[in-house]
């Protein structure tokens, strides 16, 4: 990741690091996805824990962006949407798990809710598409977990666009978490405990 952006990043959360917010998952009581078979452990391991995510994290997002096409309430809203064509998650990557020592630069003497999170940065590649063109555009993504009793949980996530190309100042961070990558974390993190995501060894 660029030190452009996570200064950016940095400067965007600083206010919120004294906060301890644990994301809503999308639908914690739904069934596990079917299509995992296999039961294994989910790992206590972060930097295996990563690897599968990543593995796995642009199918389950892109399983989420078609699930919303399905759930437009609005009957007119839903036609107009028939020659949409949603983004596609094509692939995600390039994790750092050293956390960024914002120690020095938060302007609050309380960090204590960061001690029991851990940092993880990833970025994906997604194509958008407008008629017969399409655009590949890579976004940064800021995920803090949390252990739990039944394991890791997403605490919060932040995420911006990778414009580094231009001279334009970065865009804004959003917190995330109950976009499509949030929800796909968070849909792939209830899997993993239940034991439903394959080990690297199945492949």
């Amino acid at each position: 990741m660029s030190q452009r952006v996570v200064s950016a990043i940095a400067a965007f959360l600083l206010p919120l690091l004294g906060q301890s917010v644990v994301a809503q998952a999308p639908d914690e009581s739904a069934e596990p996805s079917r299509s995992l078979q296999s039961q294994t452990d989910c790992p206590e391991d972060l930097a295996v824990l990563t690897q599968l995510l990543l593995r796995d994290l642009p199918g389950y997002a892109n399983r989420v962006l078609q699930r919303a096409l399905g759930e437009v309430p609005d009957p007119e809203l839903a036609l107009s949407l028939e020659q949409y064509r949603p983004p596609t998650v094509l692939i995600a990557g390039e994790a750092e798990r050293k956390p960024i020592d914002v120690a020095e630069q938060v302007y609050t003497t309380d960090i204590s809710a960061m001690n029991t999170t851990t940092q993880l940065f990833f970025t994906t590649l997604e194509r958008e598409y407008s008629g017969t063109r399409f655009n590949d555009i890579q976004h940064f993504h800021w995920l803090f977990l949390v252990p739990s009793e039944t394991g890791w949980r997403l605490a919060f996530m932040f995420s911006t666009i990778d414009d580094t190309e231009s001279l334009r100042p970065i865009l804004p961070l959003r917190e995330s978490s109950g976009g499509s990558i949030g929800q796909a974390v968070q849909l792939w993190l209830r899997d993993c405990r239940a034991g439903t995501v394959r080990s690297p060894v199945e492949e």
